[in-house]
């Protein structure tokens, strides 16, 4: 019944090469795998490691950039900052004026550094967008195709529920950054939400540690704002280390004429996962939607997908643009400002 949602991107018919900042894992795992299977060509890769970029290059038959600057020089690219976000400001001021651009995200390391990048991206007029790929997942893409064509009928509830054992020693430098759960997990989560919601007016958080981790923030709880008719939460906890039995990463999404129900894969025994998983109830009970890909690394492909066509003139929105990312980033900053902010004291007994 659901078989004709989208679920991937159109191709670009005439795609730019793409030149790659960075060679962590991320770019081995996800984004020379996507490129490949959608048919894009990656010319090279820089990285201030150079013996790192030199080997993963060679690996691929790519080159392997000397310096930065050599890889801002390629005629006709494509960027792909797969850089640390206080890293993207600095390549971004080397790129040809114009240039089509997608960053890593968050997109900065705070707000601050989201305005800055967003005032060098107008500066050059670059065509740039951040990397929120979730938005592109084959299910994300067949969730936002239901509810643009009326399906779930107006979008009530919105429930995002994880309880994972999150392998956090995979991510050394992660260790001493005072941001994290919010600004690098679940802000996936919050672009989501606006790009099926819009913005909210505010937001309630709380996001903390856990004694038996060395990570900033590993659990949140947080509640966004959209008036007296729309109710949306979210409960983020890393730390359910019991087994598998009890373990969920999902979201629920209720309207007036249906509902939808995800499962999240990649997230529940990573890095191998699980399948992600979309059914939809629409008033003739719960059916799965037959996904013909996953989060990992198909909704890498669809992104660049996107800004390709974007950057070729076969598409004349761009999305996830800074412009819009930004807004993400206030999100996010909102909730970091609330979790700081005192909480309203109950009152005392007389």
């Amino acid at each position: 019944m659901f078989d004709d949602l989208q679920q991937h991107w159109p191709k670009a018919s005439r795609p730019r090469p793409i030149v790659i900042f960075g060679a962590g894992s991320i770019v081995t795992d996800a984004h020379l795998p996507a490129y490949a299977k959608a048919g894009y060509a990656v010319a090279g890769i820089y990285d201030p490691d150079l013996e790192k970029a030199g080997t993963l290059a060679a690996a691929h038959g790519l080159i392997a950039f000397d310096t930065p600057q050599a890889a801002a020089a390629h005629p006709g690219a494509l960027f792909d900052l797969a850089t640390p976000p206080d890293a993207h400001a600095g390549i971004l001021r080397l790129l040809p004026d114009e240039a089509p651009v997608l960053l890593q995200k968050p997109m900065g390391s705070d707000l601050a550094g989201a305005t800055e990048i967003l005032q060098i991206c107008r500066e050059k007029r670059l065509k740039a967008a951040v990397n929120f790929q979730l938005r592109f997942a084959p299910m994300m893409l067949a969730l936002q195709d239901a509810v643009n064509r009326g399906l779930l009928g107006e979008v009530l509830d919105f429930d995002a529920w994880l309880a994972l054992d999150t392998p956090w020693g995979l991510w050394k430098f992660l260790e001493p950054l005072p941001r994290v759960e919010l600004s690098l997990h679940s802000i996936h989560y919050l672009d989501v939400i606006r790009s099926l919601l819009g913005n909210p007016e505010g937001v309630h958080a709380k996001s903390i540690g856990h004694p038996s981790s060395k990570i900033a923030q590993t659990r949140t709880a947080a509640i966004l704002d959209y008036g007296e008719r729309i109710r949306c939460a979210l409960s983020i906890n890393h730390n359910h280390a019991f087994g598998r039995r009890h373990q969920a990463c999902e979201f629920r999404i209720c309207g007036s004429e249906g509902a939808a129900y995800l499962q999240l894969g990649v997230n529940l025994d990573y890095p191998r996962g699980e399948p992600d998983i979309l059914e939809l109830n629409t008033g003739d009970g719960w059916q799965a939607v037959p996904l013909t890909g996953a989060w990992f690394p198909d909704a890498f492909a669809s992104r660049m997908s996107q800004l390709q066509r974007f950057a070729t003139g076969e598409e004349d929105a761009l999305i996830s643009s800074v412009e819009d990312a930004w807004h993400t980033m206030a999100l996010v900053e909102a909730a970091y400002e609330s979790s700081a902010a005192p909480a309203t004291p109950l009152a005392v007994k007389p």
